[in-house]
């Protein structure tokens, strides 16, 4: 009986032992089902960046050189309405206008604005206001999908006025395999001290 006692008790020590090296696997080593939901969340799609933008002309957007001429012809013209829904159409939902400049004491002036800040501020000026834009010099850069365009305009109140501004216009447009977007476009006017580039100043 003593001998049969020490053997039970051996065993249950056996028993205990491996029961607890189960365990602690288990809860180290995660589950198939845990490893498909840690997996799971990378493999699913993210949200469509282009949803929500009206549909686009395509001619208005199967090219740099088109997006550009868009742009411009969008926004100019006599007092009056633009066409905001083809303007909302050249950009990426989320994208942003900003000016940048200096002020009369010589501080740097910025204003970031959304697509939508643009349209409301910029439509309650062209609906009183003659506003007519149009490019001097436009350069490309292309890598992949991403392109850098740097393209100085002149900025007049009447078509054949002598221009009110000049400065240069900065976009980050994209290729999404089917179409150019317009991801932001940053802006300076010229002034005595920040003149055109020679190569921006005169059409080529």
């Amino acid at each position: 009986m003593k001998l049969a006692r020490l053997t039970l008790s051996a065993a249950l020590a056996v028993a205990f032992s491996i029961a607890q090296s189960s365990a602690a696997q288990s809860s180290s080593s995660p589950s198939a089902s845990q490893q498909q939901s840690a997996v799971r969340p990378s493999q699913q799609p993210g949200p469509d960046p282009f949803a929500g933008a009206p549909a686009a002309k395509s001619e208005d957007v199967d090219s740099i050189d088109h997006v550009l001429v868009a742009l411009y012809a969008v926004i100019s013209g006599p007092p009056g309405e633009r066409d905001w829904n083809r303007f909302r159409s050249l950009f990426l939902p989320g994208a942003h206008l900003t000016s940048t400049g200096k002020a009369a004491d010589g501080s740097v002036r910025v204003h970031p604005n959304t697509v939508d800040d643009y349209v409301n501020r910029g439509g309650a000026y062209f609906l009183k206001n003659g506003f007519f834009e149009s490019p001097i010099h436009s350069r490309i850069e292309t890598f992949g999908n991403i392109a850098q365009v740097f393209s100085s305009y002149e900025s007049r109140h009447a078509l054949g006025e002598a221009p009110f501004a000049r400065g240069i216009n900065s976009l980050q447009i994209l290729n999404d395999g089917k179409r150019w977007w317009i991801v932001s476009i940053l802006w300076d006017e010229e002034r005595p001290d920040n003149p055109l580039p020679k190569d921006f100043a005169t059409k080529p």
